[in-house]
């Protein structure tokens, strides 16, 4: 089994994901849409984000995560171009609740977000606990 700083650090970053999926819900449940929508999307980036750990790799702009994801992770079939969208849009949605005048959210946008956020976090956390115990 492979334990090293690497996967300390992606360990965490996955519990730092979960924290924020349960963040988003809590959100979600209290009518937050425009929160709850960004907690998601911290919940898929930082899931990405300790993919990079593994890897060795990081970036200082979120647009620099994403590229790395996709073209490490995406473009090499690891996962599913489906979770390529989910990220690209969780950004783009995340960027437009937090800085744009009159962006309207509803409910079903903020529960459409935080079920991709689930299921983008499971899927990174089944494919680093394989990484792991390999």
């Amino acid at each position: 089994m492979l334990h090293n700083n690497k996967t300390e650090l992606a360990l965490y970053r996955l519990d730092m994901a979960k924290e924020r999926l349960e963040s988003a819900k809590l959100l979600l449940d209290n009518n937050s849409y425009k929160d709850s929508i960004g907690r998601s999307y911290y919940a898929i980036f930082t899931a990405a984000r300790a993919l990079l750990a593994m890897d060795g790799e990081d970036f200082a702009r979120h647009a620099g995560v994403i590229s790395y994801f996709q073209k490490t992770y995406i473009k090499s079939g690891v996962f599913d171009v489906k979770y390529s969208r989910y990220i690209s849009e969780a950004f783009q949605i995340r960027n437009n609740t937090d800085y744009a005048d009159f962006y309207i959210v509803s409910r079903e946008d903020a529960e459409e977000q935080y079920q991709r956020a689930v299921e983008f976090y499971d899927t990174i956390g089944e494919y680093l606990q394989k990484q792991i115990h390999e």
